[in-house]
């Protein structure tokens, strides 16, 4: 389905710019900036916008996957203790 017509974006070309974000860094925040970037586009008009963010919100990669914080683990050195 075409979603922006001034850039000639495609509900495909947006699930597949997010599938390619998340693959190429699991932790990054998606926005609609990052997908028109991706795709090599720029919006123009933005009456796409609403069908544009309901779209990226179908996209299962859309959300960052849900891992606990990387702590750091303190070394313990028998000569400093």
């Amino acid at each position: 389905m075409m979603i922006c017509h001034c850039n000639g974006l495609s509900d495909r070309d947006i699930h597949a710019a997010i599938d390619w974000m998340r693959a190429a860094d699991p932790e990054t925040i998606i926005t609609p900036g990052k997908v028109y970037r991706a795709l090599g586009k720029r919006p123009d008009c933005g009456n796409c916008l609403p069908l544009f963010l309901a779209t990226m919100q179908r996209n299962d990669n859309l959300e960052v996957p849900n891992r606990p914080p990387l702590l750091r683990v303190p070394v313990h050195n028998k000569e400093t203790a």
